[in-house]
């Protein structure tokens, strides 16, 4: 195999900590090379100097044979470096014509560019429609716009960071043939994911950090996913381990919650029906934009709903504003890390404060207990594991696996009689992934009733007792997971009725 992207000692360092040091490896043409490293490992960083966002300290980079140092992402496309990022960049209300235009320095005239849409989706089994609204579109549509942009760049490489998240398993398969016909015409993928079970299935060769460096190189198809883990983080990695228990009563009722979208391009909640016991963990699996974000927030309280749609061991809850529902028992942590579930620019004691004030007492007469705030604080960073120097460090200074283990472990350590998280382990290092799964099972062992939204489906299917899924804003009947395969779940989350792909 030629060698088409080489890096050769690149290193970067920001105030007090060296993102990347002294990272050495090379990407072969048509091969599709998994990036690995738990939350904080450097990857993003090193991706960023690939793609011109960020210049290297020191060390350089050879691409086809010629120096390779993008100023900035413009270069890198000039270069035939493309990358589809793990937040989309797109305008709803545009088309997916207008959103393609936005993304090239010199955009064909729009018939043309719509004819080339059309036969480069079609050729790579990516179907679209040029003049469709973003907004109309499935995530895993919206996806393919992204990588549709890029291939009418026709690039030597395709960057992809965390791909599959936000797609069901038949999007995945599509998605991974796609991939393999690329990289059998040449293109070389750098692959960057948290589901090495994925990684195993795909990638041809990984390179593995830890804490900025490359510590290992291998084929992953010769690995355990376990293994892999245990590279990346350095050390055994634990497997949750679930208490047995038996459910009590009903700790949250939901019976008709209808509700509103604010967001024009959101989905609308439409007569959800749901009973969580205490001692229960209810998995809520859906493709994204299924009405996840709607469905939280009417639990919250930040949507308010007719009172008797909600209740809290019996007490009607609907009408009640979010620090009522917490005075209740009722918690929740949104999937939006920064600036919904901690404020960026204020210190882990303050977000602390935010959401542990009702139940922690952590103010008195109008007036705060900085004491008491802080050492909840340092507990929270203690018990969780977050890697921070200190409690008066910014939200945003923290990774975003180490922001969601303090998201997660304040709201577990508030003793909450019931506990509504999105996508608790989005984009989250195994390791880390490991340790949430095991507090949100330990509490539900000690009685809380949990209700977990997310889009893995390894992850459901591992900690659930039961799974309902969200489908345009419906809940399907809940069921046993142990009476589920990933099949069904996976057409389940596509629309089909949970009666038509039973065993």
């Amino acid at each position: 195999m030629t060698t088409l992207l080489s890096l050769q000692g690149l290193t970067k360092a920001y105030p007090g900590v060296v993102a990347n040091n002294n990272v050495s490896f090379d990407i072969e043409e048509g091969q599709i090379h998994a990036l690995l490293g738990e939350n904080g490992a450097g990857k993003s960083t090193l991706v960023k100097m690939i793609y011109g966002l960020v210049r290297p300290d020191s060390g350089h980079m050879m691409l086809a044979g010629q120096p390779y140092q993008p100023h900035e992402p413009r270069e890198a496309r000039a270069a035939g470096v493309a990358m589809v990022f793990q937040h989309f960049s797109l305008f709803d209300a545009l088309t997916v014509a207008e959103n393609i235009t936005l993304g090239m320095e010199n955009a064909p005239p729009r018939r043309e560019l719509s004819k080339r849409i059309r036969d480069v989706s079609t050729a790579y089994e990516l179907p679209l429609d040029p003049d469709a609204i973003i907004g109309d579109l499935s995530v895993g549509e919206r996806q393919r716009v992204e990588i549709i942009r890029c291939l009418l760049q026709e690039p030597k490489l395709l960057i992809m960071d965390e791909p599959t998240s936000v797609l069901t398993p038949q999007e995945v398969e599509i998605l991974f043939k796609t991939l393999n016909r690329l990289a059998g015409e040449g293109t070389a993928i750098l692959y960057i994911s948290h589901k090495l079970e994925e990684i195993r299935t795909l990638c041809h060769h990984a390179t593995i950090l830890r804490q900025g460096e490359v510590v290992g190189e291998c084929d992953p198809t010769q690995q355990t996913a376990r293994k892999l883990a245990e590279i990346m983080v350095g050390q055994t990695l634990a497997t949750p381990q679930r208490k047995t228990h038996s459910p009590g009563d009903t700790v949250l009722e939901i019976t008709g919650l209808s509700a509103k979208s604010e967001n024009p391009f959101g989905t609308d909640l439409k007569n959800i029906n749901l009973a969580v016991k205490a001692g229960e963990i209810m998995g809520i699996g859906g493709v994204a934009g299924n009405g996840q974000d709607e469905f939280l927030l009417a639990l919250s309280g930040e949507t308010l709903v007719e009172k008797t749609m909600i209740r809290v061991d019996g007490v009607d809850a609907g009408d009640l504003t979010p620090n009522e529902r917490r005075e209740l028992g009722l918690l929740t942590a949104p999937e939006e890390r920064l600036g919904h579930a901690a404020a960026p620019n204020m210190s882990l004691v303050e977000n602390a404060l935010m959401t542990g004030n009702v139940r922690q007492k952590l103010s008195s007469n109008g007036f705060i207990k900085w004491g008491a705030a802080r050492k909840f604080a340092d507990r929270i960073i203690k018990e969780f594991d977050v890697r921070t120097p200190t409690a008066r460090n910014s939200a945003k200074s923290l990774s975003g696996g180490n922001l969601q283990k303090f998201v997660i472990g304040r709201e577990v350590l508030q003793n909450p009689r019931a506990l509504v998280v999105n996508q608790p382990t989005w984009g989250v290092d195994a390791a880390a992934a490991a340790a949430i799964r095991q507090a949100l099972m330990d509490l539900s062992a000690e009685g809380a009733a949990v209700i977990i939204i997310s889009q893995d489906l390894d992850e459901l299917l591992e900690v659930s007792d039961r799974l309902a899924i969200l489908h345009v804003g419906n809940l399907s009947e809940p069921r046993a997971t142990t009476e589920l395969t990933m099949e069904q779940i996976g057409l389940m989350m596509g629309g089909m009725e949970a009666q038509h792909v039973s065993a």
